[in-house]
């Protein structure tokens, strides 16, 4: 099968590489798309945690969605055809030599585990992510579903309430997706924060009650004209540190900034000299899989009854041929949404 890999040099090229192998209670999945991510990009750079460069070359990808081909032994909860959310490509010393996983699902085999073929308990993590596409879903488009869990997870993880008030620096696929999902929720006080009108005409169109341009308007001051005493919660969309400090002279007493993603240097210097005596800063850096399998039914439900529209979030499709090309676009910022890598 061909992959998509990362070189220890940060280059991109497509490879081929062995299918990989199944065991009794998995199953071989043929790709039908995968999502690219702010993730790839770190992954890219090489500035994603746990992973150093002595890891590389690396197969990328991690928002797939694949038919099942084959399946295991003890399989119970899959049948050939299924198509299934978070199929991976895991090392394999005795295929892949020292080729490293960034996930791999940006190759065009890949494979899932079934739960209910293990004991309680006992399945990987990964499983209870990696969920069936009900019939009624375009399943190129349903890998949006990824993000969208991992955000809803994220939402009900920091404990935001319909009676807090937010402000979210940045209006990409994350961010638009936090807040077309907040609002969904009932949270009527929405503050968003970008460089890009075109993202933040998306952002009121998702559901933000205000929008601000940071290299036109003086960010800290408009927030603070209709929130003298501050807001519940800053969210950085962006995966940036330097948006813990400017959150600083944004929250109220007891405060919280929620930092959602991985950060590209693993650590942080804090300047609270703008902020209230209390505050906290909270880390997701890594959705857990099962509190991902456990939204699904609400996502499934809001895209069901017209209040989400899974094409409002994506922009572009490449060809699998073409993912050398369209990272370059994702890199250069000329890809508005979510992409999407067809095989």
């Amino acid at each position: 099968m061909r992959s998509l890999v990362v070189n220890r040099d940060g280059t991109l090229e497509i490879k081929e590489i062995a299918i990989p192998k199944i065991n009794e209670k998995q199953a071989l999945v043929k790709t039908l798309a995968c999502g690219m991510c702010g993730t790839d990009v770190k992954l890219i750079h090489r500035t994603f945690k746990g992973f150093p460069e002595s890891m590389y070359p690396i197969m990328l990808g991690h928002e797939g969605v694949g038919e099942v081909v084959e399946i295991g032994a003890d399989v119970k909860g899959l049948k050939l055809g299924d198509k299934v959310l978070l199929p991976f490509v895991d090392p394999d010393k005795e295929l892949y030599g020292d080729l490293g996983s960034g996930w791999g699902a940006l190759s065009e085999y890949a494979v899932v585990h079934d739960p209910l073929a293990y004991d309680e308990g006992k399945a990987p993590l990964c499983a209870y992510g990696q969920t069936s596409l009900s019939d009624d879903l375009d399943p190129v488009d349903a890998v949006m579903f990824i993000t969208f869990r991992e955000v809803l997870s994220n939402i009900r993880y920091f404990g935001i309430k319909p009676e807090h008030s937010i402000v979210i620096f940045g209006a990409g696929p994350v961010g638009l997706t936090f807040i077309k999902f907040l609002s969904l929720l009932g949270i009527k006080d929405i503050i968003v924060i970008d460089i890009f009108d075109e993202k933040l005409k998306l952002a009121a169109d998702a559901g933000a009650t205000k929008t601000i341009n940071s290299k036109t308007q003086n960010f800290e001051n408009e927030v603070r004209s209709i929130y003298p005493d501050g807001v519940n919660f800053v969210l950085d969309a962006v995966g940036l540190p330097l948006v813990v400090n400017q959150a600083m002279g944004l929250i109220a007493d007891r405060g919280t900034v929620l930092c959602y993603g991985v950060p590209e240097k693993e650590e942080i210097t804090i300047d609270f000299s703008k902020a209230s005596y209390n505050w906290s800063v909270v880390y997701q850096q890594m959705p857990r899989k099962d509190e991902e399998g456990a939204a699904h039914d609400q996502v499934l439900e809001w895209v069901r009854s017209g209040k989400l529209v899974v094409k409002d979030f994506i922009s572009d499709y490449f060809k699998f041929d073409e993912s050398v090309n369209a990272y370059e676009k994702l890199l250069n910022r000329e890809v508005l949404k979510k992409g999407i890598i067809t095989f």
